[in-house]
């Protein structure tokens, strides 16, 4: 399947506004067809995104929360979304997609790096952010992307100069890239080829976060060869 229907829409928007167990358990053929279709739509998007990038895995995220730790006790999410893997130790960060009405996005980047991951990271900002500025502030790069997004800090992590010069960057937990999408673009028929050039416009950004992650201060390779 090549695009999302109306009908998927609809049926999410229906599901908001009826978020129980006995209304999902009524329309359950509905969504089981309407979730082979959308699964569809991921496998060909990850064909698409193989031609530019090797990609080790999809995984499309169950319709069901989990609410045991969650004040918001609603049984569904009113959403279909998957996650994109790179592979090997080499190619680092991941690509995300979620249609959702009203809500659509996909976005890209590291969402939640490990605590060597994020030094490393750090460090590297410390010593020198030219390059990595330079990568991220490209115009064509920003047409699509935008700004570098996440959370972070308040003033410096610990070990770190609050007065650094690169400080903006270095207090960040997330480097992440979001862009969003209105239902009208969701269910165009070129939705799935501009889904695919934004994370194939990703790749110079993937590409310096890997180089970082896997050498050392000194440029040396952390990765067994």
């Amino acid at each position: 399947m090549q695009h999302i229907t109306a009908e998927t829409l609809d049926f999410l928007r229906k599901l908001a506004k009826n978020n129980t167990k006995d209304w999902f358990t009524e329309h359950k053929p509905t969504f089981k067809a309407l979730e082979a279709d959308v699964k569809s739509f991921f496998e060909s998007l990850k064909e698409r995104m193989g031609k530019h990038d090797h990609i080790e895995r999809l995984k499309v995220f169950r319709i069901y929360r989990d609410v045991r730790f969650s004040k918001d006790k609603t049984p569904y999410k009113s959403q279909f979304s998957a996650s994109f893997s790179r592979a090997g130790a080499a190619l680092r960060g991941g690509y995300y997609i979620c249609v959702k009405p009203g809500e659509s996005f996909i976005a890209t980047g590291f969402w939640d790096p490990n605590k060597e991951d994020l030094f490393r990271i750090r460090k590297e900002l410390e010593l020198d952010a030219d390059e990595f500025r330079k990568v991220i502030s490209k115009k064509d790069f920003k047409a699509i992307w935008g700004e570098l997004q996440g959370d972070g800090v308040k003033t410096a992590p610990k070990g770190f100069d609050k007065e650094d010069p690169n400080i903006d960057l270095i207090k960040k937990k997330q480097f992440i890239f979001v862009r969003n999408f209105t239902d009208e673009e969701v269910l165009s028929k070129n939705f799935i080829a501009e889904v695919d050039k934004s994370f194939k416009a990703i790749r110079p950004y993937f590409d310096i976060m890997s180089n970082i992650l896997t050498t050392n201060l000194n440029g040396e390779s952390l990765i067994d060869q």
